[in-house]
């Protein structure tokens, strides 16, 4: 039930552009009212120009903003008289009125105008709002829809048949609202609702009347199909007897199974949600055969494709679901290519990825992928709103949705095309996740920002979950959501390295590249080493890097793609550093285990290669002023003569900072080394290792 949301004393005083703007924001404050990134709305108003002439100007959302977060930046300002003409022309195509409307802008700078510009600028009303509430897309939907929503609306409804967003609709709307001054709104067919009113306030009660009001007839005709025995039936079913914990598990177990298989051409962040709306839409008889009928709206096309992959499991044989998940991308893959190859008549015009996008299994939840995690999300909210509609159009009729012709010239549509040409190229890492350990700090924190800065999506790991959140906050607040996660990960624990990479599965499918960073630094006289000293040391650099690698192992091979794992080793894995015996084994252990797995990760893409950086002090949380002193003393000179020597360093630029060890990593993460595995790279500022050892 849509709430109003409307406060006239946050209204108060706002010019026309920022009232469109609040008014906006607070339509899309409700998923079921507007689709993420969907919808749009328009107010028409009498500005000044440069000269301080009166124009009248059409303000309407611009392309590819998103009506919840927007201000008055994202509208397109146009000069409506210099629009208005085009009710005269009997055709148009998207290219011409696209250039058309370019050449009315009111002023500059202001971002591309919507293809639905047309429908605001001809509906003839000062205030125009179009969303796509679910209540309504389940009548417009409805087999027998324009009856079906006549049912509700009577002769105050003006029903517009299917036809794709561009001046055709635009001009059939302006024809039937003149013709119909009575009407209060306009359905479009399989698309969506337009509403208006002579302000903002009442243009927004409007829309929030019209969708309460379809919403009680759904409701009431929910209760004259369904008993309560079959809503309590279905909400029994619901689990099939998995706990959320157990579905969580089974998920994170398949979720790399499943990204392997969907990122055959391209990378790919695969999530999971188990909402209960989901899984009670799988419970039903019919899910499957709703699923495939078709996308609820044109608007969810682009993002989650025509239909979702289903796939069928019985509940508890987790290898059996695994094989089906990857039998079934294989299929879906096949059908897509057939499908556009059937209907693509430009040669031009390259196939887009054809992995799914929406991934159900009954008893499990559903699986959503995307180019990110924000992409992967953005699909998921849409079927969540797909779900809602087909349920809500089944009380009422038989769920229909566009033809397979429609959807293609949808999804290949000139325009939307034209967007993705618009969309800065992907970053060197796109598409890939990284598990760094040790992230919270030092060499970990730096490369996690660096990969970050690339693309990837970072799993923070460290035993300090309280400095991981503040790393993971930072790369989230400068890169976007959901961009980076922190874990808690003790590396010498077997059962919490374990639970970290599960988490990483879980939220972002697999794990393609893992920097095996937790470190700690001892120095001491062999003779005054303790066995606690000497089992620390092996327990984080030997035994803790093993328990990672290992981790990493597993989920790169059940991804079947490969992948990339770097140890952050030191100087001290082959030059022995001076009072340093339990360090420098551990490190030599270390290296040697890195060799190790890059002879027996070869055969299944996973090179392991190490950078050995000397001496890196700045951020770094394993080097504490007790070592500075204690190595000082190893030397024979005093502290400020150590001071001194790194000062000096710094001069020279030769001093190695977290950042320099990034780079390295980077190199080593990233394609440009994909041949490379085995390798040792120092970074020391140039320095011979013998120095000061």
């Amino acid at each position: 039930m849509p709430k109003n949301l409307w406060n006239d004393q946050d209204a108060a005083g706002l010019s026309p552009l920022d009232l469109l703007a609040y008014r906006s924001r607070l339509l899309a404050a409700d998923r079921s009212v507007v689709n993420i990134f969907g919808g749009n709305t328009s107010v028409k108003s009498i500005e000044r120009d440069h000269l301080g002439r009166a124009v009248n100007v059409l303000w309407v959302k611009g392309s590819g903003a998103d009506m919840a977060t927007c201000t008055g930046k994202d509208f397109a300002g146009l000069k409506l008289d210099e629009v208005l003409p085009l009710m005269e022309r009997e055709a148009m195509s998207d290219e011409e009125m696209i250039a058309y409307l370019a050449r009315c802008q009111f002023e500059p700078n202001r971002p591309r105008q919507s293809i639905e510009t047309l429908l605001h600028a001809f509906t003839p009303h000062p205030h125009v709002d179009h969303t796509h509430p679910d209540a309504i897309i389940a009548l417009a939907c409805a087999e027998r829809g324009e009856a079906a929503a006549r049912e509700v609306f009577g002769e105050a409804m003006v029903w517009a048949p299917y036809l794709r967003p561009g001046f055709a609709l635009s001009k059939r709307i302006g024809l039937l609202l003149r013709a119909h001054p009575e009407a209060t709104c306009v359905i479009m067919g399989k698309h969506g609702l337009i509403t208006w009113g002579n302000d903002a306030k009442s243009s927004y009660h409007s829309t929030i009347a019209h969708i309460q009001r379809a919403e009680d007839a759904l409701r009431e005709a929910e209760k004259r199909v369904f008993g309560l025995s079959r809503v309590n039936e279905a909400l029994e079913k619901l689990t099939l007897g998995i706990s959320k914990h157990t579905r969580e598990t089974i998920a994170a177990a398949v979720m790399p199974t499943l990204r392997g298989a969907v990122t055959a051409q391209r990378k790919a962040i695969v999530t999971f949600d188990d909402g209960e709306d989901i899984l009670r839409f799988l419970t039903r008889h019919d899910a499957k055969e709703l699923s495939q009928v078709g996308a609820a709206c044109p608007d969810h096309l682009v993002h989650t494709k025509r239909v979702p992959l289903f796939v069928e499991w019985d509940g508890k044989d987790v290898e059996q679901l695994k094989a089906a998940l990857k039998e079934g991308v294989a299929q879906y893959v096949a059908r897509y290519a057939e499908y556009f190859n059937r209907f693509n008549r430009d040669p031009g015009i390259k196939m887009a990825d054809p992995a799914p996008r929406v991934i159900l299994v009954p008893g499990l939840g559903m699986f959503n992928t995307g180019r990110d995690a924000t992409q992967a999300d953005v699909a998921r909210q849409l079927y969540h709103r797909a779900v809602a509609v087909m349920e809500l159009c089944t009380r009422v009729d038989r769920f229909t949705s566009l033809d397979e012709r429609d959807s293609f010239d949808i999804e290949y549509w000139p325009l939307e095309l034209y967007k993705l040409t618009l969309r800065p190229p992907d970053r060197e890492l796109a598409g890939r996740v990284a598990f760094i350990t040790g992230a919270a700090s030092g060499i970990g924190r730096a490369t996690a920002k660096r990969l970050a800065q690339e693309g990837a999506h970072v799993v923070i790991a460290d035993i300090n979950l309280a400095g991981a959140r503040e790393v993971a906050d930072d790369i989230v607040q400068t890169h976007g959501s959901k961009r980076a996660i922190a874990v808690a990960c003790n590396v010498t624990r077997e059962d919490e390295v374990a639970a970290a990479f599960m988490t990483a599965c879980l939220q972002y499918g697999g794990v393609d590249i893992v920097v095996n960073n937790a470190g700690i630094a001892t120095s001491a006289p062999i003779e005054e080493t303790t066995l606690a000293d000497w089992n620390r040391n092996m327990d984080i650099l030997a035994t803790g890097y093993f328990l990672v690698a290992r981790e990493a192992f597993r989920v790169m091979k059940q991804q079947g793609r490969g992948g990339s794992i770097i140890f952050i080793c030191s100087k001290n894995s082959v030059y022995a550093g001076k009072n340093a015996a339990a360090y420098s084994a551990a490190k030599a252990a270390e290296l040697h285990l890195a060799r190790c797995l890059a002879e027996e990760g070869g055969a299944s893409g996973i090179r392991v290669n190490s950078v050995l950086p000397d001496a890196v002090l700045q951020g770094s949380g394993i080097w504490s002023s007790r070592w500075r002193e204690e190595r000082a003393k190893n030397y024979g000179i005093r502290p400020e003569e150590l001071e001194a020597y790194y000062a000096a360093r710094t001069t020279l630029k030769v001093n190695v900072f977290p950042e320099d060890v990034a780079e390295a990593v980077l190199f080593f993460a990233s394609d440009r080394s994909l041949k490379t595995t085995g390798a040792m790279l120092t970074v020391d500022g140039g320095v011979a290792a013998a120095y000061g050892r």
